[in-house]
């Protein structure tokens, strides 16, 4: 009965360090890019909608930002197509852009039901709808890599629409330039620019790594907490490579255009984005404004 009682306890010890976050961020919109192996896991999936899910019920506005590499990769394959790659970015001919794009609509409705399955409405879109995300044709170090588009303007409103009417959008990084033709988007860019247009309080990025480490290979070197110009500083003093950089250069981009905090989580650890939100240790990395106080 004592060991229950002290469970109990320890309940209301956690419920009652979220408390002040609960507060602090309520009405705020957050928005979540969704990736990597997070994804390709049900059981994970699962955690990450719940965390997302119940952001929403308790007062925030989350807007989910989701990828598919993995999976658009594995039905290139069943077409008998070679994935092909140029600097991290997806070389998207015709065939691939018509592939991407049923693929990412496969997995945008996916998570439109998982979310709905607990209790809260969403609507998946992608950017094209609404005239959400406009690009035009993005080159890697001069290369034509197809059809990849560079996000050139975002028109949040759809987005306002959405969370107005208490609906959590989910969105697929797709795009359309100014002839209307249809363009892959980095899910990472997508998320970076979707959140500098809502003014989001909170960008969120799931990845397939702890955090951020002065030194990948010393583990003792990860850094929980750290400022945008010193996330520059890292940047141009070659400490972070890999795919690791353009996704730097994001949050650190984004907080200079208003973000107040960008986060980059393990989203293979069950409910990490509970975690770090709410919890005073939190368990990923955390960017923040050269001038924000620090708690919470």
């Amino acid at each position: 009965m004592e060991k229950d009682m002290e469970q109990v306890m320890q309940k209301a010890e956690v419920l009652i360090e979220a408390l002040p976050y609960i507060q602090k961020f309520n009405r705020k919109i957050i928005v979540v890019k969704y990736g990597g192996s997070a994804m390709s896991n049900e059981e994970l999936q699962k955690n990450v909608i719940k965390d997302v899910t119940l952001l929403k019920l308790v007062g925030f506005k989350p807007i989910i930002v989701h990828g598919g590499g993995k999976e658009i990769s594995r039905w290139v394959g069943k077409v008998g197509k070679e994935a092909k790659f140029v600097n991290g970015l997806r070389v998207t001919d015709a065939e691939t852009m018509e592939i991407a794009e049923m693929v990412l609509g496969k997995v945008n409705k996916q998570l439109v039901t998982m979310v709905q399955e607990l209790g809260v409405k969403a609507v998946g879109i992608s950017g094209k709808d609404g005239g959400l995300l406009q690009v035009e044709k993005k080159y890697s170090d001069g290369q034509d890599i197809g059809f990849v588009g560079d996000i050139t303007k975002v028109d949040p409103k759809v987005l306002y629409d959405m969370l107005e009417k208490d609906f959590l959008p989910i969105v697929a990084p797709i795009g359309l330039d100014d002839q209307f033709q249809t363009y892959n988007i980095n899910a990472d860019d997508a998320a970076c620019a979707i959140a500098k247009a809502v003014g989001a309080d909170k960008l969120v990025f799931l990845t397939d790594v702890e955090g951020l480490y002065r030194d990948f290979n010393d583990k003792s070197s990860f850094i929980g907490r750290l400022t945008a110009t010193e996330a520059d500083e890292l940047i141009n003093g070659g400490y972070i490579g890999g795919g690791m950089l353009p996704k730097l250069a994001n949050c650190t981009s984004a907080i200079k255009n208003g973000v107040n905090r960008v986060h980059i989580l393990d989203g293979r650890i069950p409910h990490c984005l509970l975690l770090e939100i709410f919890t005073r240790k939190g368990v990923g990395t955390a960017i923040i404004s050269d001038d924000e106080n620090v708690e919470p």
